[in-house]
């Protein structure tokens, strides 16, 4: 039985709690993807040999197709690394 001057003091649910966590890895992973952008292009990164700019009248398209693969093995390579750590 609660008194008069008692205040319940809630405690946050489990999905609360999950909801935050999902939270602040999403703003997390936006920060650091922007961090690497901001240092990829500093390194050239879209400017590589293979990476085709199409130009045309009135029209542009741009296929980064060597900066693709090359971000594609430093990821696998990463995810690889971390995965083997982790197990361990």
């Amino acid at each position: 039985m609660r008194m008069g001057g008692e205040r319940s003091r809630k405690v946050p649910s489990n999905e609360t709690q999950s909801l935050g966590l999902i939270l602040l890895a999403i703003g997390l992973a936006v920060a650091l993807l922007g961090v690497l952008l901001w240092v990829g292009g500093r390194l050239g990164l879209g400017s590589l040999p293979g990476d085709l700019r199409l130009r045309g009248e009135g029209w542009s398209c741009f296929l980064p197709i060597t900066t693709s693969i090359l971000l594609s093995l430093l990821i696998t390579l990463l995810f690889n690394l971390l995965f083997r750590w982790w197990r361990h």
